[in-house]
């Protein structure tokens, strides 16, 4: 790539071609341009960058315009072969082998360089496969995590394209419905498809070639799963994304999708002013704020997280867990006291036994929220949990705040308190010094293994994701009408 932005390989390639398709010789075209041919075969082998007014010599000797030399295409298929061979080995990946590049001659069938190049992009898929390890992934996770937390888990850009669009919708106020997610597919352009052969790696695939987002049946169409995958469908193209490059930028993009969709089904406006009334009538909760915009237990909690600290000035903790007290998923700016391993990473570490959020799963009523203070090295907090159950197996969800802001939420006059020491292992990692002592060396458990530990990320082009099936998967449908 030249200083003024032009690829010298495709601009050598592009000036090539035409100078043979007029049947001159290096020198010949020399000639009538006013330089030596051996200068020109600098220029078409990308090694020098051509002055303006010689490239306008050139254009006018070869009967071509100037933009016409300096577009980025290739001017046929085997100068795109030879472009590509040279960008693969003049990269990092390739470089650290030590083998000398290989050099094209005029000779070389097309096939033969075909060939180099599939060695080439397996030695990439290779590469991007023993990067993306679990370490890897957990570090990027963590970062995203503190970054989001140091702006509050609010992206105002996202807010105000999500209410643009609504608007443009027709929506006014409520739950969304179904038909108005219908609708803003259609001013993209987009049609909603239900199929039942969804490949099992996919949410959703979207064929940009018919303008179609195929999505998986339900038996409420109009339920919170089938318009927030359709959301996030949509929001790959509205945010502009690109095939992810690494693991960083594959997170970044679910993020930024998920926030999308979650910022149209509870729009920020409508948002902040239902908590802020709720507020002033010291009567804050997760419930009522997930049925007046009809979406589920998680997802108003997690929006509750993009909107009360920015709007109402308040800091709060969210955690989903997993019936083996593990975090799935998580989010604190209040300074809650959170399990980490080594890499600063809190999701898959299993919570403490004395939170509401673990202790829930023990108590026999899970059909209202659980209320609770909990007395912790960094202070007391109060939470509210609720329990629910998916493919997954069973889960709670819990929303909670520092003492002081308890006096806005419903559930405050709670008298359950518990004491959390953690992370002290003596808390509750450690096991009784009775049983310690009865069954130390006696046993030998046999622990489960996830079988995700073995499996390399990305797969593809995106993570996670079986190109094989979605590729015969799109085959199917794309000439349905």
């Amino acid at each position: 790539m030249s200083s003024s932005g032009i690829h010298l390989t495709t601009l050598g390639h592009r000036i090539r071609h035409h100078r043979v398709a007029q049947g001159f010789t290096l020198d010949e075209l020399g000639a009538k341009v006013g330089v030596a041919g051996s200068q020109l075969s600098l220029i078409e082998n990308g090694k020098r960058e051509p002055k303006l007014s010689l490239l306008q010599a050139i254009a006018t000797a070869t009967g071509t315009e100037v933009a016409d030399l300096i577009s980025g295409e290739p001017p046929n298929r085997r100068a795109a072969l030879e472009i590509e061979l040279e960008t693969a080995q003049a990269s990092p990946v390739f470089r650290q082998l030590g083998i000398t590049p290989v050099r094209v001659s005029k000779g070389m069938p097309d096939e033969t360089i075909e060939a180099i190049l599939g060695l080439h992009r397996e030695l990439q898929r290779r590469e991007r496969e023993a990067i993306a390890t679990p370490e890897e992934a957990r570090r990027a996770n963590t970062e995203l995590r503190l970054r989001m937390r140091a702006q509050n888990n609010y992206i105002g850009d996202i807010e105000k394209l999500a209410e643009k669009h609504l608007k443009a919708a027709g929506h006014v106020s409520g739950a969304l419905t179904h038909r108005t997610v219908i609708i803003m597919a259609e001013k993209l352009g987009f049609e909603l498809i239900y199929v039942n052969d969804l490949p099992h790696s996919t949410r959703s695939v979207t064929d940009l070639e018919n303008s179609r987002i195929y999505l998986p049946p339900a038996s409420i169409p109009g339920g919170h799963g089938l318009r927030s995958m359709a959301l996030q469908a949509m929001a790959h193209r509205l945010l502009g994304h690109t095939p992810p490059t690494d693991y960083a930028d594959f997170l970044q993009q679910r993020l930024e999708i998920n926030y999308f969709a979650a910022a149209c089904l509870i729009p920020e406006t409508a948002g902040v002013a239902f908590l802020q009334q709720a507020k002033k009538d010291r009567n804050l909760a997760v419930e009522d704020f997930r049925d007046a915009f009809g979406v589920t237990h998680e997802a108003a909690g997690m929006r509750m997280t993009n909107l009360m600290t920015e709007h109402l000035g308040m800091k709060l903790h969210f955690l989903r867990v997993d019936e083996t007290g593990a975090i799935t998923r998580v989010y604190e700016n209040d300074d809650l006291p959170l399990p980490m391993d080594v890499t600063g990473a809190v999701e898959g570490q299993p919570v403490c036994r004395k939170f509401q959020a673990r202790a829930a799963f023990t108590q026999q009523n899970r059909t209202t929220e659980r209320y609770q203070y909990t007395d912790t090295p960094s202070g007391t907090f109060w939470c509210a949990t609720q329990t629910g159950s998916g493919s997954d197996g069973e889960y709670s969800v819990t929303v909670g705040v520092p003492f002081d802001d308890a006096r806005w939420w419903r559930g405050r006059e709670t008298s359950d308190r518990a004491v959390s020491t953690c992370p002290d292992e003596a808390c509750c990692r450690r096991p009784a010094p009775d049983l310690a002592g009865q069954w130390a060396g006696r046993s030998w458990p046999s622990a489960r293994v996830h079988t995700h530990m073995f499996s390399p990320l990305p797969r593809g082009a995106f993570p996670g994701v079986d190109d094989s099936e979605v590729y015969a998967f799109l085959d199917r449908h794309a000439h349905e009408k």
